[in-house]
């Protein structure tokens, strides 16, 4: 596994986005989530109207996966979606810095948790799989409070914010590896240890990460990882995702068990079934899900590549 690589910018230029990005992270942690979200609203009609790159790429995915939607109804997730977008990017602030029991007052109904203890049970540790889906953030942080849990991230392109990513995110306890053959290394010691790690299954890995499999009826390159670490450990895999509910309410943490197939020594068939219960994740909510993000960038040859 690959490390992406790294920006070399300007010592200014490091600073001033390293300052912006502080100053960024104050600001929302001093609103309320009220006010976050509507300022998030407003970011995601700017988004739609102004017909941003975010737009252009989030109405050509759902259009590729889900085409049983009239050309009214893809416009309209499209905007639902970009409104969602932005309202990830500023409850960031209150997710990042707000102290253990605000965060935890956030929280108003969880299901399904049971699935994480009877995975540790059985004593080859857990794999728990949280795509890009809703408050994704907000769902590491909340499993760290409960359980010792080593979360795979890819590096920022920005070197200068990644100690700051990491602080936030490990402030609960988490621990955070890097998308490398070192992380991967700590990803494997966790599962041996019985623990439970966390993994984005829907990151487009690096070159020679991963494996074309079926998502929504399209290849999609797709992280091979998950299959090796199962096979590897006889670890359990199961879903989660964090709902952002309507009018600042809160938010509904939601674990669902994995698709038998993706324990299959096969790895095509893991993969593939790893990708189907992703779907119907998504399928669950999919104003929520992060459409903008290139994830039919890569295609198998003679194919062109799609996204450019």
């Amino acid at each position: 596994m690959k490390t992406v690589p790294q920006q070399r910018g300007r010592p200014w230029r490091s600073a001033f986005r390293l300052g912006l990005l502080h100053g960024l992270i104050r600001f929302f942690a001093g609103r309320s989530l009220k006010f976050n979200h509507r300022l998030g609203a407003l970011l995601g009609w700017l988004f739609w109207i102004f017909g941003s790159k975010a737009r252009n790429t989030a109405a050509e995915n759902i259009a590729r996966c889900l085409p049983g939607l009239s050309d009214d109804e893809q416009a309209a997730l499209t905007r639902r979606s970009l409104i969602e977008t932005g309202k990830t990017l500023t409850e960031l602030g209150p997710i990042w810095m707000w102290p253990k029991q605000k965060i935890e007052n956030l929280i108003v109904q969880s299901d399904r948790q049971d699935l994480i203890d009877s995975a540790l049970a059985k004593g080859h540790g857990a794999i728990l799989l949280a795509p890009h889906l809703g408050a994704w953030e907000l769902g590491g942080l909340i499993t760290s409070l409960h359980y010792p849990v080593t979360v795979l991230y890819r590096p920022p392109r920005e070197p200068a914010f990644e100690t700051v990513l990491n602080e936030v995110r490990q402030r609960f306890g988490a621990r955070v590896v890097p998308a490398n053959r070192h992380g991967v290394k700590q990803l494997l010691l966790a599962l041996r240890r019985g623990e439970l790690i966390a993994i984005l299954p829907d990151q487009e890995p690096s070159a020679g990460d991963g494996r074309f499999a079926p998502f929504f009826g399209h290849p999609a390159y797709t992280l091979s990882l998950v299959h090796s670490l199962i096979q590897n450990t006889g670890a359990s895999a199961l879903f989660g995702w964090m709902e952002r509910l309507p009018c600042a309410a809160g938010f509904h943490l939601h674990f669902s068990e994995a698709p038998a197939g993706i324990s299959s020594p096969d790895p095509d068939e893991s993969l593939t079934a790893m990708n189907a219960g992703l779907a119907d994740l998504i399928l669950q909510c999919p104003e929520q899900y992060q459409w903008t993000y290139r994830r039919f960038r890569r295609q198998p040859e003679p194919s062109h590549n799609a996204n450019n």
